[in-house]
């Protein structure tokens, strides 16, 4: 296994991107959002945090803020999404076809991708390491397994071994179900605002111990097979007033969209139809 994590500058190909994830399980890619993002990420995201609760268990961390929804808190993270190292490298591992019988031929399909779960996650001084797992433990997968979730963690502040940055087991995605993960393999992200790491569902990985004297902020999108169900319920999270103001490709990505063959319609039909039909009927009122 790697014993570190590979950076990548924000000029990658998704190519790139996917290559060294599909091989090492995780990345940094330096640099990837720009201030301009950064701010308008803390300006919608930065008031709610602050009144919010600390989490309730071991898991979710006592001293922990899990801030979700964020489609619906701001229009910010649309553009940490849409970046082809992270949508672009997710496609080209995630979407990758299948062999199916229809009509009595032999065809292949592939899924598509969509948005599952969205937080932003501030770890506070005096927390402890969360326990190393695999974020797809929330579609039960076994491994050995196809990759069917890229995750992202945006460093909203600079993240660092003393403040909490995750902690990352190189190449542990190629781990067996029966094999435990080495914590003494697990390395801490230190990366600079703006940054991102990225990493793949079978990957294990955990909050690292705040030993400094402030918090330590990410955002985290997960993206995952469209024939999976989202791990964060996106048409509660996010109104269908907040979805029709994001462009077609983001409304497909928080599930108005159907994936191969027929998965997710409505009516018999696109479920994106429905946001078409809101925006002829807003037109006509106005």
């Amino acid at each position: 296994m790697e014993s570190t994590l590979i950076r990548l500058s924000p000029r990658s190909s998704a190519d790139e991107v996917s290559e060294v994830l599909e091989r090492d399980g995780g990345l940094i890619v330096e640099d990837l959002v720009d201030e301009e993002t950064l701010r308008g990420l803390w300006s919608d995201l930065g008031p709610a945090l602050e009144d919010w609760q600390y989490g309730a268990d071991d898991f979710s961390g006592h001293r922990t803020k899990r801030l979700s929804s964020l489609f619906a808190r701001t229009p910010h993270v649309a553009k940490v999404v849409l970046t082809p190292q992270f949508l672009g490298s997710a496609r080209k591992l995630i979407e990758r076809p299948v062999p199916v019988w229809m009509g009595g031929k032999r065809v292949e399909l592939a899924p598509n991708v969509q948005i599952s779960a969205t937080q932003v996650i501030q770890i506070w001084p005096g927390e402890g390491a969360q326990w190393l797992h695999r974020d797809d433990m929330s579609h039960l997968r076994t491994y050995p397994s196809r990759i069917s979730r890229v995750q992202l963690m945006l460093a909203m502040s600079d993240f660092t071994a003393e403040n909490g940055g995750t902690l990352v087991v190189p190449g542990s995605h190629t781990l067996g179900d029966e094999q435990p993960p080495a914590k003494d393999r697990a390395v801490p992200v230190e990366m600079k605002a703006g940054s991102c790491l990225l990493w793949l569902g079978g990957t294990y990985h955990g909050g690292g111990p705040n030993e400094s004297e402030a918090p330590r902020t990410g955002l985290t999108v997960s993206l995952i097979a469209g024939n999976m169900r989202q791990e964060e319920n996106q048409y509660l999270a996010v109104p269908r007033e907040k979805v029709k103001e994001f462009p077609e490709e983001l409304q497909r990505l928080l599930g108005y969209d159907t994936c191969p063959p027929f998965l997710g319609w409505y009516e018999s039909s696109d479920p994106h139809l429905l946001l078409q039909q809101d925006a002829r009927t807003d037109g006509a009122g106005r």
